[in-house]
């Protein structure tokens, strides 16, 4: 029992629901603390997720030498796959389920959070997507020219980012989570909001779950391998995500996880879960695609044609590929498609994106988990092509 309460998951378990109760009774000055103190926390971990992405991502490649073009092909080819089946999955389901749903289109707006007290004024040194970009071509570059210099540099970097998260944005997750749930609770969007959408947002982390399931069934026929020996690991990972509400925030708990699974090559952890992290958010285009349909339905009394959801759901997929591993970064990358396409206004796009706030935790914990899964194909896609890389050593957590 004292192992159980020291451990991760039940930090981050008394931290949403001390987060929650404080939230509940909280006066503005406390919450302009709370702000603060949350930004605070929300800018370094934000800071170090590039380093984290450059960390991992372009030592894994160079680990790979000369097969990491298919490797990288197939980890973005998955990662849409995903997105678009999720999406169509969601698509279809809309159609099915909305119609026969009695929704109410009132939504009480939140109270709006104090201004914070003090800002840190910490941004990262280069955006999400640069910095994958960034690891992909130095990666790459340094296996074609076979670079002996620069590799070594880039392991001794990883060593040194590996150190930041064991050491210091893994223990400082679960102060960040309680502040974010804090949050959330004083504006009203646990207590308020939720009861209004709480049959749609059921409906959608139910169809995530369905989503799971055929994602790493899918990985266990083709790997052949016992997909709950990567799963039972997830549980702190799931459980950041719902609180962080952000797959480049659980970064740091996803690749602890998933570490932990002796099914997954630990080059592979390193290089597909800060990779998919960024690329992969079935979980959020599936939610997406369920909620402008709801919004369609309670805003213009009407659900989108077939063809123009079938032709929404294939662009998401492109979008959802460089959406933001940030609170909202699907949904928020994608309005411009959701404007183009379905002809929403900015009334509606309010309703969207209030709605999408309300399970975005769950979504981002259908994304990291996911990942999972791509990661179990990407290890035995490996393990066939490649199999000169299986003594391959790997730093892991401690």
């Amino acid at each position: 029992m004292k192992k159980f309460l020291s451990s991760l998951p039940a930090r981050l378990i008394f931290s949403i629901i001390i987060g929650i109760a404080v939230g509940c009774i909280a006066n503005v000055y406390l919450m302009q603390v709370v702000v603060s103190i949350q930004n605070i926390l929300g800018s370094f971990i934000f800071f170090c997720v590039p380093l984290i992405i450059i960390g991992f991502i372009a030592p894994s490649i160079t680990r790979l030498g000369q097969n990491i073009s298919k490797v990288l092909v197939l980890a973005f080819v998955l990662a849409y796959v995903s997105s678009i089946g999720a999406a169509f999955m969601s698509c279809f389901s809309g159609f099915e389920i909305i119609p026969h749903l009695n929704i109410s289109s009132t939504l009480n707006q939140p109270k709006e959070l104090p201004k914070a007290i003090f800002e840190l004024g910490l941004s990262p040194i280069i955006s999400v997507m640069n910095a994958l970009m960034l690891s992909i071509l130095i990666g790459i570059a340094a296996c074609w020219n076979k670079s002996t210099t620069i590799i070594s540099l880039l392991e001794e970097f990883h060593k040194i980012i590996l150190s930041i998260v064991t050491k210091i944005l893994i223990p400082i997750l679960p102060v960040f989570v309680a502040f974010t749930f804090c949050s959330l609770a004083y504006e009203g969007v646990i207590t308020k909001q939720l009861p209004i959408f709480a049959i749609v947002v059921l409906i959608v982390i139910l169809g995530h779950y369905i989503w799971l399931t055929v994602l790493y069934t899918i990985a266990a026929i083709y790997s052949k391998k016992n997909p709950f020996r990567v799963l039972k690991y997830y549980g702190p990972a799931y459980l950041t995500a719902i609180g962080t509400m952000s797959s480049a925030a659980t970064l740091p708990i996803a690749l602890e996880s998933a570490r932990k699974s002796d099914v997954l090559r630990k080059d592979m952890v390193d290089f597909g879960i800060p990779l998919f992290a960024n690329i992969h958010v079935c979980g959020s285009v599936f939610t997406e695609v369920f909620f402008v349909m709801v919004i369609s339905q309670v805003y213009y009394g009407a659900l989108p044609s077939v063809e123009t959801m079938i032709l929404f759901c294939l662009l998401l997929g492109v979008f959802a590929v460089g959406a933001p591993g940030v609170p909202g970064g699907t949904v928020i990358g994608s309005l411009g498609l959701i404007v183009s396409v379905l002809g929403f206004d900015n009334n509606a796009i309010v309703l969207i994106l209030s709605i999408f706030a309300l399970q975005d935790s769950f979504g981002t914990a259908c994304n990291v988990t996911g990942d999972g899964a791509l990661t179990l194909i990407l290890t035995k896609f490996v393990e066939s092509h490649n199999n000169n890389l299986t003594d391959l050593k790997v730093e892991t957590f401690s």
